[in-house]
């Protein structure tokens, strides 16, 4: 009875596995299965596979569509903390750009590492954290009995690999601050003797003080002056 109830394969460990495996369904896209590592340090398992967007992957001006396809390159290796993955996302983006606001279609590439710690891991085995006054408390991840849910370091890779001010192209010159006009259509596009609205009734002002002046009587001084 003590063999079997401290013993990593005897009934106590199974039902506790299959306990922690139930809170995963193994069936998700974003599940992943790490049983044939078997705990052996250095064994190493490499996969890909093709993914539905969990949804939400987006900022302000660019995203991945919800019902877009994630291309996932993954290398699974079990360390003695736990299964240290290492990958690749691929992913389509659509937005608009931040100069033009024209529709545009990107591709994002996210590489992402994570530990997925053993439940019973001593974290004391884990690696030393930074433990400056400055360092903040980073997110950990655990497996799920023999399972680890990839989504939400996948979620985190994806959506930090956006650019912030997407741009159809480098040297997209926006719009024309007048009309609005595209000025990647016309590059000759000009506006001649445009005056700024917020200007005009200050112009108008001035050029009727100047009139006025013009229109005064001249003093006796000053014609003696010009003679």
């Amino acid at each position: 009875m003590t063999a079997a109830r401290f013993s990593p394969g005897g009934e106590p460990h199974r039902r506790k596995q299959e306990a922690l495996n139930a809170r995963l369904d193994p069936r998700a896209p974003l599940v992943f299965d790490t049983r044939e590592l078997g705990r052996r340090p250095g064994a190493m398992k490499e996969l890909s596979r093709s993914v539905k967007s969990p949804g939400g992957l987006g900022v302000e001006f660019i995203g991945v569509p919800d019902d877009a396809t994630i291309e996932v390159e993954l290398r699974l290796e079990s360390v003695m903390e736990g299964v240290l993955v290492t990958g690749t996302a691929r992913a389509p983006l659509k937005g608009e750009c931040v100069r033009c606001l024209e529709p545009l279609e990107q591709e994002s590439t996210a590489d992402f590492q994570e530990l997925f710690s053993y439940p019973d891991a001593d974290d004391r085995s884990r690696p030393a954290a930074d433990t400056g006054d400055d360092a903040e408390e980073e997110d950990t991840f655990s497996l799920e009995g023999d399972y680890l849910d990839l989504e939400p370091v996948l979620r985190d890779a994806v959506v930090l690999s956006l650019p912030l001010q997407p741009v159809c192209r480098d040297d997209c010159p926006g719009l024309c601050p007048d009309c609005g006009a595209r000025l990647a259509d016309d590059p000759q596009h000009a506006h001649e003797d445009a005056v700024d609205i917020r200007w005009a009734a200050l112009q108008g002002l001035a050029g009727t003080m100047k009139d006025g002046e013009n229109d005064m009587p001249r003093k006796a001084g000053d014609d003696s002056q010009e003679k």
